[in-house]
């Protein structure tokens, strides 16, 4: 078949589209490279800053439209796939439902109908968001404004949300999170997870009990208060100030996703997010190469991918006080069980993530709506 992906999150479509060329289909990715992340790509879509740039991203745009046509599947990461208003994305979003067969929604990232279930008060027990009936950290902090966050729940992005849930022919979600949240609006509603590559992730050996437990923590500056790693980020530092000699924290910034990959290899645990129920990439691409994440996992995420035997990652809870610190304290006080921790985490990014796995429930996705067996 032919995939054309539109947009990009965190490598996501990119890995993607790289396990379903070696099961023999072609795959395209259009993207501005995640950003600052600057993932890869088959045609860039980037948008330069100021109303100059915004000028040239449409001019390309309307240029590359005659190429996404005729495809069997167009996957769309997320509502806002592209960096235009909604008015502009509605039009865009027909084009591409007329002129191929199918068209998909990647659900991994904040729509108004991830919002909405946010704030319903029965779909999460917390979210970022909400922390049970109470707004959380992120709410009124200056990144949630700096976000214009309280634009998803107007008329315009309720406008585009009600087009694409209505249209779209299928969603494949990311998380657990996502598949809750759209199983009772599209029918054809998949959890496929996060793909990796853990071909090329090969395992950092850690035979025996380390001296210190290195901690290791990756900052968007632009995303810390929606994904807490402010909180992640303090209660680290609480920790190594109190152990300075048991255990080390590094801490990077915004750096180029190959980069990342390489730089978390030396550390032994890896701070993801806290309002989370799953872990996401970061945890995911650490845990391919022996790092314990620190991240979301809680018994929903759990049941729904069937597994009971292997539960490596270390959950961290926004609705008990002083939990990050007592986790990564434990992992402290138990840094003798590192190395098992490590090979489990390996196994179960292998398991459950390998991106061929992930493309193959694509791919039954798709089938399920030409109406064929496979």
């Amino acid at each position: 078949m032919r995939f054309l992906f539109v947009g990009d999150a965190s490598n996501l479509h990119n890995t993607l589209a790289w396990a379903l060329r070696q099961q023999g289909h072609e795959a395209v990715v259009v993207s501005g490279g995640s950003a600052w992340m600057d993932t890869d790509r088959d045609i860039t879509l980037r948008r330069k800053p100021g109303k100059w740039g915004g000028v040239c991203y449409l001019a390309r745009l309307v240029s590359l439209l005659p190429k996404f046509r005729g495809y069997d599947v167009v996957e769309i990461a997320g509502q806002v796939f592209l960096g235009l208003r909604p008015e502009k994305i509605m039009r865009v979003f027909n084009y591409l439902k007329r002129h191929n067969r199918h068209i998909v929604l990647s659900a991994l990232g904040t729509d108004y109908n991830y919002y909405r279930a946010c704030h319903d008060g029965h779909t999460f027990r917390y979210s970022d968001y909400m922390i049970g009936d109470m707004p959380s950290p992120y709410v009124g902090s200056d990144e949630y404004h700096a976000q214009h966050q309280e634009n998803w729940d107007k008329p315009p992005m309720r406008a585009l949300s009600r087009l694409i849930t209505n249209g779209v022919d299928g969603v494949a979600a990311c998380l657990w999170e996502y598949y809750v949240t759209y199983r009772p609006l599209v029918e054809r509603t998949i959890h496929a997870g996060i793909p990796i590559d853990t071909d090329s992730l090969t395992m950092r050996p850690l035979a025996t009990e380390p001296a210190k437990v290195k901690f290791f923590l990756g900052l968007q500056s632009d995303r810390m208060a929606i994904k807490g790693t402010d909180r992640l980020l303090e209660a680290a530092q609480r920790v190594q100030d109190r152990f300075p000699r048991q255990c080390e924290l590094t801490v990077v910034e915004n750096v180029p996703f190959k980069d990342y990959v390489r730089l978390m290899r030396d550390s032994h645990v890896i701070l993801d997010q806290l309002y989370s129920y799953t872990p996401a990439t970061n945890a995911l691409l650490g845990m391919a190469q022996g790092l314990v994440a620190v991240s979301g996992a809680e018994p929903e995420y759990y049941e729904l991918i069937e597994e009971r035997d292997n539960r490596p990652i270390i959950n961290v809870s926004p609705l008990i006080e002083g939990d990050i610190d007592a986790r990564l304290e434990w992992l402290i006080a138990h840094k003798s069980q590192l190395p098992a921790l490590a090979t489990a985490s390996r196994q179960f990014v292998v398991k459950h993530n390998a991106a061929p796995l992930v493309a193959r429930k694509h791919i039954e996705l798709v089938a399920s709506l030409q109406g064929n067996g496979l």
